[in-house]
């Protein structure tokens, strides 16, 4: 997709190296006749001893770094806001080179912090319950965008170094920015770039049959399915993605994505009081994914401003979570973070605010 005019006129001309590939940047250093392991020298600078500017590579000549200098550059999105939840969680308001705005999230865990990662300023999806679809999509991020979220919050931040999985659940659908999603993941799992396993990433799908199945093919990571109805009726009034592929189609995919080992796929079931929690619903969900390996989330609906959605009564809840246990699923019920600043499932929308924020 053409990046917007306003991103052409204010992006520097000079290539962002966060943008390439090991094997990109390789090729491009090669175009000007250096050898293939600088690639590998740069990117260790990039991703893991955290440079500042050329200079800082000190294993590289400094006719070498006077020359690329001259011919790239390096840069992350920039921190513009920081919110903090009562609860713990972290919203990071982030800055982009053409002045749009994304947001991501770090959650705390029992030994560790997780960072729920934006793929696109805004979202085109349209789903009924998100606050991020009704901000409207701006563009897709670049993989230095999506990469640079991570090495910002590693490096500003006090958690950073205690960061260790990786969720692409934020701002967008990683999978309708495929090229760059893709990119990003292998760098974060490059053993030059962030050097993350493959085990500690999720991507998060509404449900784009086709693009499940080539990242299957791609690459192994773990996969969440936000499925949130157990029927076409249902899902399509909430989700339209579901009209060009129904649930026949997305669960056909989901049953070929490989799930090496003891991992499991995961369903993201957002219950929504009167819409999609009735024991009813819960048996006819139990009936649709029997005989596929799988988990279960359950996240009660995340009430944010002009929505007219809303979250089911406890009892509901877990009588919902009971019958998926009868009928032997791993059920978990997820308890949202940040909803008292916008921070839970559903609720980002990269707009600048004054409130709870410093």
């Amino acid at each position: 997709m053409p990046l917007p005019t306003t991103f052409e006129k204010n992006c520097p001309v000079k290539p962002n190296l966060k943008d390439m590939s090991l094997e990109e940047l390789e090729s491009y250093l090669s175009s000007f006749g250096k050898e293939k392991y600088r690639a590998r020298q740069i990117m260790k600078w990039l991703y893991q001893l955290h440079a500042g500017s050329f200079e800082d590579m000190t294993n590289i000549s400094k006719a070498f770094r006077i020359q690329i200098k001259e011919l790239a550059r390096f840069a992350d999105p920039e921190i513009e806001k920081i919110q903090i939840s009562k609860d713990g969680t972290k919203k990071i308001l982030f800055r982009l080179e053409d002045g749009f705005f994304i947001e991501s999230v770090l959650i705390p865990g029992k030994n560790h912090w997780t960072i729920c990662v934006s793929t696109q300023a805004g979202c085109a999806m349209g789903c009924a319950f998100c606050m991020t679809g009704t901000q409207g999509f701006k563009r897709n991020l670049l993989p230095s965008e999506i990469t640079g979220q991570i090495h910002v919050l590693q490096t500003a931040m006090p958690e950073g170094d205690n960061i260790k999985n990786i969720v692409m659940m934020g701002m967008g659908e990683p999978l309708a920015n495929y090229e760059n999603t893709l990119k990003a993941i292998r760098i974060i799992t490059s053993d030059f770039g962030f050097g993350f396993s493959n085990r500690k990433i999720t991507v998060s799908t509404c449900g784009i049959a086709p693009m499940i199945e080539q990242l299957g093919k791609d690459i192994c990571v773990n996969l969440a399915i936000s499925l949130n109805a157990p029927d076409n009726e249902t899902r399509s009034a909430l989700m339209p993605v579901n009209k060009k592929y129904p649930l026949e189609t997305l669960l056909a995919a989901c049953r070929n994505y490989p799930m090496p080992g003891r991992r499991m796929l995961t369903f993201e079931y957002i219950l929504i009081a009167g819409i999609n929690d009735s024991p009813k619903d819960a048996e006819k969900l139990a009936r649709l994914l029997k005989k596929i390996r799988c988990k279960l989330n359950l996240i009660a609906f995340n009430e944010f401003p002009g929505s007219l959605f809303k979250a089911p009564s406890q009892e509901a809840i877990h009588t919902f979570q009971q019958i998926l246990l009868n009928h032997h699923y791993t059920s978990i019920i997820r308890a949202s973070k940040g909803s008292d600043i916008l921070a839970a499932c559903g609720q980002l929308s990269g707009r600048m605010r004054t409130d709870h924020g410093m």
